[in-house]
């Protein structure tokens, strides 16, 4: 995946989250400190049917939208976090307690963090 389109799928898939109204979303640029990814796209869910439920509407629609299927999911038996895997893009949808006990921020404290505003911005010119 080219890193432009990457980019403006990580933002397609944040306005998707807050569209569901997840929490504190954010997108880390992750490209120039790992290999494993370009980019992280993070949330917090309320509950555990919200982590649940976020999943297959980002899975949903990225597919509809974007033509993409995630390479990978991970989920615990608890739905407190899963994982979808796109490649370039890593998204991590997580109950709030479990966002705020491992703290991936802090972790990648390292990488850029896109603002709110631009990708909100990147993001309206798509719909879903």
């Amino acid at each position: 995946m080219v890193n432009e389109n990457s980019y403006k799928m990580a933002c397609a898939i944040a306005k998707i989250l807050d569209n569901k109204l997840a929490k504190d979303i954010t997108i880390l640029n992750i490209r120039n400190v790992s290999t494993i990814a370009d980019y992280f796209v993070i949330c917090s869910a309320e509950t555990t049917t919200q982590v649940k439920a976020f999943s297959g509407y980002v899975e949903d629609l990225v597919e509809k939208v974007f033509e993409v299927n995630p390479k990978g999911i991970e989920a615990d038996l608890k739905n407190r976090w899963h994982l979808l895997d796109y490649g370039d893009i890593i998204v991590h949808i997580m109950h709030k307690e479990e966002r705020e006990f491992y703290t991936i921020e802090k972790f990648w404290s390292h990488a850029c963090k896109i603002n709110r505003e631009e990708w909100e911005k990147e993001a309206s010119e798509l719909s879903f």
